[in-house]
């Protein structure tokens, strides 16, 4: 490649979280450009969303259907390369799906989409075309992650026993959705953010992260589900047992209500023969406990070439020392998907390295999660098997 990709983004606009975020990381490695967009269904903010971005009228579109046709007659190397969509849950499935029918790459957020047959459908649409579609699951972008992920595979710490992950956030433990925050508000709508609230907002984090540094697939789940703010339509709180298909037991924790917490993250795999310990708060450390010797502690750092794992050092960008965030970890997926895509364009094969960002099938994944949760919250059975 001797460009930049191209991207087209569906939401994001001023009036959005995500979206910046999303922009940062595509940008921070300089190997994409945001070429277009469809940036709100308000066409006023959508239009000054674009202004504030430098984007060209002529590419500044008031729904994506308008940015998916226009940019599709384009020539190559002049049109989107690919479209990052950055809506509420309700809105991902019908953007990415007319996208992958025109030819062109997707970056989604998580959950994939409202529904598992809308995942499954995105699936079969990426097996047919031979399109990439990533999913930004933004921890699984952590160089620490992934030497924790690359320890547990090589069988450092033994076969795995134990998975002990949780995630709480107090950020909704007011009834803020009807006080006038627009990110409560969506995310607590059943008809915008699905069957699932904080399960699906942060609980398929940590399933997710649970099955990526293992490697194992969870199998069954015992679901406790709550609704701790009087008058909220979803679950803010809820507790998990998993089984896995590796003879592993788990616990998963999520709850949006634990007042004082910010964004708390914590993942702990336990082996026959050491565990290790990851906190999101404290991205950089990896504790690592072995069974027979003292703790020790790893620590991120580019210069750490000689003791960390190639799937660690290839996501570190600064020395030992310097903090690496949310950021960094987002700007992970975005570089690992742009550095393949490049290669798939050129006719290159990506590393291994390279191809280690989320796609559909952990997509798919998160749905199933989202459904056996809720069904086995309303079972009175003791296990709800994990299909997908």
């Amino acid at each position: 490649m001797n460009r930049k990709l191209k991207m087209g983004m569906v939401g994001g606009g001023k009036d959005a979280f995500i979206g910046a975020i999303h922009r940062i990381a595509a940008n921070m490695d300089g190997l994409i450009e945001l070429a277009c967009g469809a940036l709100s269904i308000n066409p006023e903010i959508a239009v000054d969303s674009a202004k504030s971005l430098f984007l060209p009228e002529e590419r500044t579109y008031l729904n994506y259907e308008e940015m998916i046709k226009k940019e599709s007659q384009l020539p190559d190397g002049v049109r989107m390369d690919f479209v990052t969509i950055v809506t509420p849950n309700f809105a991902h499935f019908a953007p990415a799906m007319m996208a992958l029918d025109n030819g062109f790459h997707v970056v989604i957020e998580k959950p994939i989409t409202f529904t598992i047959d809308e995942a499954k459908q995105l699936k079969e649409k990426v097996d047919k075309t031979g399109l990439i579609l990533c999913l930004t699951h933004t921890y699984s972008g952590y160089p620490m992650v992934k030497q924790a992920r690359h320890m547990v595979q090589a069988g450092e710490l033994g076969k795995v026993r134990k998975v002990l992950v949780e995630y709480p956030q107090g950020w909704l433990s007011k009834l803020s959705e009807r006080e006038g925050n627009a990110q409560a508000a969506w995310r607590t709508d059943p008809k915008k953010s699905g069957k699932s609230g904080c399960m699906g907002d942060i609980g398929t984090h940590a399933a997710h992260l649970a099955e990526y540094i293992t490697g194992s697939k969870i199998t069954k789940l015992c679901a406790d589900l709550n609704i701790m703010v009087d008058g909220r339509a979803l679950d803010d709180d809820g507790s998990v047992l998993l089984k896995f298909d590796n003879g592993s037991a788990g616990v998963l924790m999520a709850s949006q209500v634990a007042a004082g917490e910010e964004n708390a993250l914590k993942i702990r795999v336990y082996g026959e023969k050491g565990g290790i310990e990851w906190q999101q708060q404290e991205p950089n450390t990896l504790l690592v406990k072995w069974l027979d010797q003292p703790m020790q502690t790893l620590r991120a750092g580019a210069n750490y070439t000689d003791r960390l794992s190639s799937f660690a050092t290839q996501n570190c960008r600064t020395p030992g020392g310097h903090p690496e965030g949310y950021l960094e970890a987002f700007g992970n997926i975005y570089r690992n998907f742009a550095l393949t895509l490049s290669a798939k364009i050129d006719g290159k094969e990506p590393t291994k390295e390279m191809l280690d960002f989320p796609r559909v099938e952990e997509g798919i994944r998160g749905m199933a999660f989202i459904d056996s949760v809720v069904a086995s919250g309303q079972s009175t059975e003791k296990w709800t098997d994990y299909k997908s």
